[in-house]
């Protein structure tokens, strides 16, 4: 087994491509439209799904935002370096909630993210954790 993807329901589904794929780097894989359901689903990632684990986002028609609850956590991705993946972040229009520093009780660099409907997703940096 493994993991193929994880679902994230959003309100704006070209803004959300936007910011995983231009301010994150991630690549469009595949969007298809479903007009008998009402909705979008884009997948996104690093690499190809035959690869490697991508985000599905899902778009249903007419629903322009979701409270994200008390249950969900947050996205992880390896950066190279979390401090020059804030300011790289910050310069494509990101927005960084807690800039790049050691964890609380560890030792593991870390930073967070937020995407445009309100997603957090921690940068770890390389080596660190």
């Amino acid at each position: 087994m493994r993991i193929l993807h994880t679902m994230l329901r959003v309100g704006d589904l070209d803004r959300s491509i936007r910011f995983y794929t231009e301010i994150l780097g991630m690549r469009l894989l595949r969007r298809m439209d479903y007009p008998e359901g009402k909705f979008t689903l884009a997948f996104v990632g690093y690499q190809e799904e035959k690869h490697g684990a991508v985000l599905e986002l899902t778009f249903n028609w007419g629903t322009d935002k979701y409270d994200i609850g008390t249950g969900y956590g947050h996205l992880a991705l390896e950066v190279d370096d979390a401090h020059a993946a804030c300011a790289e972040i910050k310069r494509r229009g990101g927005t960084v909630t807690r800039e790049a520093g050691p964890m609380q009780h560890g030792s593991a660099i870390i930073a967070f993210v937020q995407d445009p409907d309100g997603y957090k997703v921690e940068l770890i940096q390389k080596g660190t954790a």
